[in-house]
């Protein structure tokens, strides 16, 4: 089974460079993030082009979504406990079962500033992935989180970490809500770079961020043990960042058998 995660910063933007790479990369589970659209309106050329579709959107700037040819059954739509930002609750998690894998796509607030109410709001809402996670029973079954989860795990997951003092992403109170993961039952599955030492997953449209390689890791995939046994290989795929009307992050791809 190949299981991908893609934030695609819009999928009716990015939508034939979606179909062009689902139609080469052939995954059979695909978790994307950042939709910018509603529900309803996800494009139907996803399922024409042989997908069952889960999404959950509101049109705004958040969104998420599964695509399968593998079953889709179980979908559930946001967490325990999941908090609400200035009233209003963001469609940023999705779960489904495909193919007997429990998977979860999930889009991490940004969190914005470090002073910054969204920053507090960002920490809340990955103590209710970590409730949803430790619910789930995911020892009994392959199980993987997947998504952009807007934190690189340590300072060499940024190209310049000198650059990031007192910013978000980084920081210690973020990284510990990667360690309740794993405290959890999950794992992580580092991906391969297929080009350059650090399988970087994002890069800025600025400042030509993609060619000088100015990237950071903060797209992620945590499995548990029954998942990140199964694995047989996980990289980044850097090719679908480059060219135009492409997304600023690259898919993370995951083959396992099952």
């Amino acid at each position: 089974m190949r299981i991908a995660s893609w934030n695609v910063n819009s999928v009716t933007a990015r939508l034939p460079r979606l179909l062009a790479w689902l139609n080469s990369a052939r995954p059979d589970v695909v978790c994307l993030q950042e939709l910018k659209c509603a529900t309803e309106a996800f494009p139907a050329e996803v399922a024409e082009a042989g997908y069952e579709v889960a999404a959950y959107g509101t049109g705004r700037w958040n969104g998420v979504a599964i695509l399968s040819r593998v079953g889709l059954a179980d979908v559930r739509r946001g967490l325990d406990g999941e908090p609400t930002y200035e009233d209003a609750s963001e469609p940023r998690a999705i779960g489904a079962t495909c193919g007997g894998v429990r998977v979860w796509s999930v889009y991490v607030p940004n969190g914005r500033e470090v002073s910054h109410p969204h920053y507090e709001y960002k920490l809340r809402w990955l103590s209710a992935l970590r409730a949803t996670v430790a619910a789930e029973a995911v020892e009994d079954r392959p199980f993987a989180v997947l998504g952009d989860f807007n934190i690189a795990p340590t300072d060499d997951d940024v190209w310049d970490i000198t650059l990031f003092d007192g910013m978000t992403h980084v920081t210690e109170a973020e990284r510990a809500a990667l360690a309740a993961l794993r405290e959890a039952g999950l794992e992580e599955v580092l991906p391969r770079a297929l080009k350059y030492d650090t399988p970087y997953t994002y890069w800025d449209y600025r400042q030509l961020a993609f060619p000088k390689n100015n990237g950071m890791r903060i797209d992620l995939v945590y499995g548990s043990a029954k998942f990140t046994g199964a694995v047989s290989d996980a990289y980044v795929d850097r090719e679908a960042r480059k060219g135009k009307g492409t997304s600023d992050h690259a898919p993370v791809v995951v083959d396992l058998t099952v």
